[in-house]
């Protein structure tokens, strides 16, 4: 993984979680699908390349602290992908070979810069597209961003049609925080202080044009990417109305 990003925490998923205050139900998914001319979602026609998934998770200390697990995180890495490739092997769509993203390489070379704009961009879709929130040239909150040509240097590289990105934040309550849920619970009435949360922000981006052709963005309390059925429920949800 991009040492680059491995290392910081995801920007994006700060702005999420001043969002999450307004939710209250127990998962919730934003998709978006770019729209064609005829004002008919657009569905992809070729293949499909995974980019390495940049997937953290932590354990939620007692302090409501979360404290990074890295045996973890590399399992779920090499777990999703796998779940993903079912799912759209269920569909019958092409897959190329995943591609990996060199945590030793130049953070200036030209496969970071675009991870890193793509990290952007996700920002910027998830800002302006939320319910109640987008950009007056965004007209109803329509999918219309792009990474620009220079991703034609994946497509060069992989030979796939569309790339897909992938970022995964997924926290996991610990022995002695699930006790203060219990005694909170107890104390106040029913209330709970909050354990565990997985939020994921994916992106299917065009590398012939740059156009982001699909956005997807969940919130769950619930799901455990540590184990192959927990992986597989994750993968479709993530995957909830990509462009078939």
């Amino acid at each position: 993984m991009l040492k680059l990003l491995k290392d910081r925490k995801f920007p994006f998923l700060l702005a999420s979680l001043l969002l999450l205050l307004s939710f209250d139900c127990l998962a919730y998914t934003q998709s978006r699908v770019l729209k064609g001319e005829d004002g008919k979602p657009v569905k992809i026609q070729g293949s499909v390349v995974m980019i390495e998934p940049n997937i953290e998770l932590s354990e939620v200390l007692a302090g409501g602290v979360q404290e990074p697990r890295e045996e973890w995180s590399k399992k779920a890495r090499a777990l999703y992908p796998r779940m993903v490739q079912e799912v759209l092997d269920e569909h019958h769509i092409e897959r190329k070979p995943d591609l990996d993203l060199d945590e030793n390489a130049d953070p200036n070379a030209k496969i970071g810069q675009i991870a890193r704009l793509n990290w952007a961009v996700s920002v910027s879709i998830l800002q302006n597209t939320y319910n109640g929130a987008h950009l007056a040239t965004k007209k109803a909150r329509q999918l219309d961003w792009s990474l620009g040509t220079g991703v034609q240097e994946i497509q060069k590289r992989t030979g796939a049609d569309y790339g897909l990105f992938t970022y995964i934040e997924d926290s996991y309550t610990s022995t002695g925080q699930a006790a203060l849920r219990v005694l909170a619970f107890v104390l106040y009435g029913g209330a709970d202080i909050g354990g565990g949360r997985q939020i994921g922000v994916t992106t299917l981006v065009d590398l012939r044009t740059g156009q982001v052709v699909w956005f997807n963005f969940i919130v769950k309390s619930t799901g455990d990417l540590r184990n192959e059925e927990g992986a597989r429920t994750t993968a479709k949800v993530m995957l909830k109305g990509f462009p078939l």
